[in-house]
């Protein structure tokens, strides 16, 4: 009889623990999908919008960058307040909020006629991004099992991976034409559908809500916050614990720039123009095929087994990429910097998040933008600066050269600390 207690509890347990510990819940669902349109209009633009200067305003390299660059100093300059913001009123309320002004700030893209409104409009739609995306991985972070959060961020991370690459070869479909009503006409479309899945998402505590059908990992961290001390302070717009690996990202994101910024334009001036698509989609296809298996290795296994060989497959893709003749060349280079990339993204936001307290996780994610905004914005005005004074494929190889600098950061600011602190620790116990 006890025996049989005893099985029937453990297969309870079990059962309990898997509900638990679910990642596809419909929540996370919703905030996965609302996430991947944001990410998608944001992608879209960013391609779009440099060949529209190039081809309707007959701008230069710097030029194409600088549209690029304004939307991201907006990001930058909201981002340090973004995280405490979400901390303090709540992520699906500033969600919601971001979305709204983001949408807005789609439909004023109508009424610019000049480069100077249309870069204020951007500088608007870049701090509302900033605002919504913080609060959106916030919410990701908060509802995934703690258990589980390496697979369900890296799940999370992979809508908005696919975002990254499909949204610029929807960016080159739409702009084909050189239509730019049939542009912006779609993006609204698309933001309209980010906010209407951010408006049914429900949080912990939300009413309606039953608090029991919530994992664990998403009720909310009451019990650890800890008062905030009045003035001003670094640390209330930053979230110290998460700043050095979203220092290595501000790297990897700079080197990354120069693929959604100014791959069409490489395609161009090798005569391969009409692989520029394929190359985003291969670039997606390895990144979601491979996502699933980065997620449990980087909850079983040291974070460190993910990042090197991802870092080198970005790399080398990159080198390959610089002396790419053929389209059969610049899709393989896709293919292993598809690989690469897959494993780093996640890699990177995920340790921000499980480096922080749990009552900081708004900012958190807030420094990791703002450093993964500001590697962007740069790398975008930058990049275009080499292509402009040299060719893209030295821009390319100076992009490779950038992503082994990354390696480097990763170890000097990451792997390095993280081992002598485990030594300490080791050291203490033993004592």
């Amino acid at each position: 009889m006890i025996q049989h207690i005893q099985k029937v509890s453990n297969r309870d347990w079990r059962a309990l623990t898997l509900l638990r510990d679910k990642i596809w819940t419909r929540n996370f669902v919703t905030i996965c999908v609302s996430s991947f349109f944001m990410f998608l209009t944001f992608y879209v633009l960013t391609t779009a919008f440099p060949l529209y200067v190039r081809d309707s305003l007959h701008g230069g390299q710097q030029q194409m960058g600088l549209v690029i660059t304004i939307y991201v100093i907006g990001g930058v300059l909201i981002r340090p307040f973004s995280g405490q913001w979400v901390d303090r009123f709540g992520k699906r309320k500033m969600a919601i909020i971001g979305m709204v002004i983001f949408l807005l700030a789609c439909l004023s893209y109508f009424g610019t006629k000049g480069i100077i409104l249309f870069l204020i409009v951007r500088f608007i739609h870049g701090m509302s991004y900033a605002v919504a995306s913080t609060a959106m991985s916030t919410v990701a972070a908060t509802i995934v099992p703690v258990s589980r959060q390496g697979e369900g961020m890296g799940y999370y991370t992979m809508f908005m991976s696919i975002a990254m690459v499909v949204g610029p070869a929807l960016g080159l479909f739409l702009w084909k034409d050189q239509n730019i009503n049939v542009l912006l006409l779609a993006i609204c479309i698309i933001a309209a559908l980010s906010l209407g899945f951010a408006f049914v998402l429900k949080m912990p505590g939300e009413k309606g809500l039953r608090t029991s059908a919530i994992p664990a990992a998403a009720a909310e961290p009451i019990a650890q916050e800890q008062p905030e001390k009045k003035g001003w302070r670094l640390n209330h717009f930053l979230e110290p614990a998460a700043l050095p690996i979203s220092l290595v990202g501000f790297i990897l994101s700079f080197a990354y720039s120069s693929l959604s910024s100014f791959m069409a334009s490489f395609t161009d001036e090798i005569h391969q123009s009409q692989v520029t698509g394929t190359f985003f989609m291969v670039f997606a296809v390895m990144i979601v095929v491979f996502r699933p298996v980065i997620g449990k290795v980087f909850d079983r296994y040291k974070e460190h087994y993910l990042y090197y060989p991802g870092i080198g497959l970005f790399a080398v893709g990159m080198f390959l990429l610089s002396q790419a003749h053929s389209a059969a060349m610049v899709l393989f280079a896709g293919v292993i910097m598809g690989i690469g990339y897959g494993a780093l993204l996640p890699c990177f936001q995920t340790l921000a998040i499980k480096l922080s307290p749990e009552h900081r996780r708004g900012s958190a994610n807030g420094t990791f933008f703002l450093m993964f905004d500001l590697g962007y914005g740069l790398g975008s005005y930058f990049m275009g600066m080499i292509a402009s004074l040299t060719d893209y494929r030295m821009m390319y190889l100076v992009a490779g050269i950038i992503a082994v600098i990354c390696a480097g950061g990763y170890y000097i600011l990451h792997h390095r600390p993280r081992a002598r602190e485990a030594v300490r620790t080791q050291q203490a116990n033993v004592a």
